[in-house]
């Protein structure tokens, strides 16, 4: 069963492994190729001298809302002797490699032609793998949140914050503040209607018109997002609503 849920509720679930805690929530990375969620970002507090460390999706086995925990099927020890990260850098392909080696998992891009590059093989003789390959499309959501959203006719709003939605964990819609145009007013839109997101703007492009954006049903963050309120959104911007 498909669920839909705030990002900004899930930041500060517990990440629990099979024998302990291993952090908070702080963010995730997502593909804006594919707009899926590629990484958990997880703080891990005093047991890893507060080490910041990446947990996929696919670890992911269980959730418990009441007590605000995810549970993920791997080892604190597991965890512990990751690759560590450079939270001040952008994640790049050569430590996705690192890391999803170190895990004996096969990566996501290897048979994903929208992934943006390839795995680099080194030629034979031993040369070193470059520090620095090209980049996926690979983005924080801290980094996207507050991007203007462009229009065909104009800018609209700015993203206020992102829909996840389980069990793929999937970005199902942008939350987007249109408060500077249309006071108090927010609205979603779906991965779909993007055309692409502009990092040196810092903007998330979109295939509608003001007008459409203007008149799309109002989203309130305090109800839940029901089927039947995706329908009608779906309708508004002349699109079929499907739940797969």
């Amino acid at each position: 069963m498909r669920k839909p849920h705030r990002l900004s509720d899930l930041k500060g679930y517990s990440l629990s492994a099979r024998d302990g805690e291993i952090g908070k929530l702080e963010q995730v990375y997502f593909d804006d190729r594919r707009w899926v969620v590629r990484y958990f970002l997880v703080h891990t507090g005093g047991w890893l001298a507060g080490r910041t460390v990446l947990i996929v999706p696919g670890m992911i086995t269980g959730m418990d809302e009441e007590e605000k925990i995810l549970d993920v099927d791997l080892t604190l020890e597991q965890v512990k002797n990751c690759p560590p990260m450079e939270t001040k850098r952008p994640v790049s392909r050569h430590y996705e490699q690192q890391y999803y080696s170190y895990y004996g998992w096969q990566p996501y891009w290897i048979d994903d032609p929208l992934s943006g590059t390839t795995t680099f093989i080194p030629p034979a003789g031993g040369v070193d793998m470059p520090e620095d390959p090209a980049h996926p499309h690979l983005r924080s959501t801290d980094e996207v949140t507050g991007y203007g959203i462009h229009t065909r006719d104009g800018m609209i709003g700015h993203v206020e914050g992102f829909i996840l939605e389980e069990p793929d964990w999937s970005v199902r819609y942008l939350e987007v503040d249109t408060r500077n145009w249309l006071p108090g007013k927010h609205v979603l839109i779906a991965p779909a209607w993007i055309e692409k997101v502009d990092w040196a703007r810092q903007e998330v492009v979109v295939k509608l018109k003001q007008e459409t954006i203007r008149t799309a049903p109002p989203y309130d963050s305090d109800k839940v997002i029901s089927r039947d309120y995706q329908v009608a959104l779906y309708g508004h911007y002349g699109m079929q609503y499907h739940e797969d």
